[in-house]
């Protein structure tokens, strides 16, 4: 059996007992000992032997077919089945590399400069690369070199600035596993799982149910400690010819009470930011 990790496998249990047996028609009868779904259940729903179902789970056979797998992601109602495709996908194994230099392309820091809305850029693991003025003011952690994982849990500050802070920190989480996928050799990740992973008990249960989403546009609410609460706009905007680099920007809808509280923030904005700091 292979040393490597068990991605396929380890999706597969954290879905499964996400499911429970109504939202499949499975009735219930007697006490159940595992949450969600067991093995047996997901296998005949999906199609397969359950013998070849434990074979996935346990790492036995990781290179099931397309039909097998869409059938699967069918039964643990996944939205997107993409992320556990590229799980199956051949890849050759590759020795432990360097932690990926990201830059923010001049042009690109030059039009978070001028816009007149919070703007700031993300890498692939969620570095703060660039921000303007008016994204600090809007929340202190967003300049160079922060980290929105971190912020988002290990800074009760920067908590307090989501209404929502369950359903923020989730999405989040979310967003960071699709940014990263299979790609879980780079000493980046690493680094940054394995400290949240030891500092928050939020962000490990968060972690463990293996959701997936793309990192999209949304509409925010935020508590402002200054001019109290903003609903805004947010764009995610890749950047081209980069790997996983993304542009963000806050915006309100015109003639809202967000729109005059968030030009009042710009107000005491004046001070031009640092932009383009690699990641070490």
């Amino acid at each position: 059996m292979t040393d490597e990790p068990n991605l396929l496998g380890e999706y597969l249990r954290a879905r499964r007992e996400l499911v429970t047996p109504e939202q499949v028609g499975i009735p219930v009868l007697g006490t159940r000992r595992v949450p969600g779904l067991r093995r047996e259940e997901v296998a005949m729903l999906a199609g397969i032997s359950a013998e070849y179902y434990l074979r996935l789970e346990q790492g036995r056979d990781r290179r099931p077919s397309v039909q097998v797998l869409v059938s699967i992601a069918r039964v643990l109602l996944l939205d997107d089945d993409s992320y556990l495709l590229s799980l199956a996908e051949d890849r050759p194994r590759r020795a432990r590399r360097r932690p990926r230099r990201e830059v923010v392309p001049p042009s690109t820091a030059r039009l978070v400069a001028s816009l007149p809305y919070p703007a700031f850029v993300e890498g692939r693991y969620l570095d703060v690369l660039a921000a303007n003025a008016l994204a600090t003011a809007l929340s202190p952690r967003l300049t160079v070199g922060g980290n929105r994982l971190r912020d988002v849990f290990l800074d009760p500050a920067e908590q307090a600035l989501f209404p929502d802070w369950e359903r923020a920190s989730a999405a989040l989480v979310a967003g960071f596993r699709q940014s990263v996928g299979s790609d879980i050799d780079d000493p980046r990740f690493i680094e940054l799982v394995g400290e949240l992973s030891l500092a928050s008990p939020h962000f490990r249960r968060l972690w463990a149910r293996h959701d997936v989403a793309g990192r999209l546009g949304a509409t925010l609410s935020f508590n402002h400690p200054q001019v109290g609460e903003l609903r805004l706009d947010r764009e995610k905007l890749a950047l081209s010819g980069t790997d996983g680099i993304m542009l963000v920007i806050y915006h309100p809808e015109p003639g809202t009470d967000s729109a005059e509280k968030l030009a009042l923030l710009a107000s005491a904005s004046v001070t031009p930011r640092s932009f383009d700091v690699p990641i070490a």
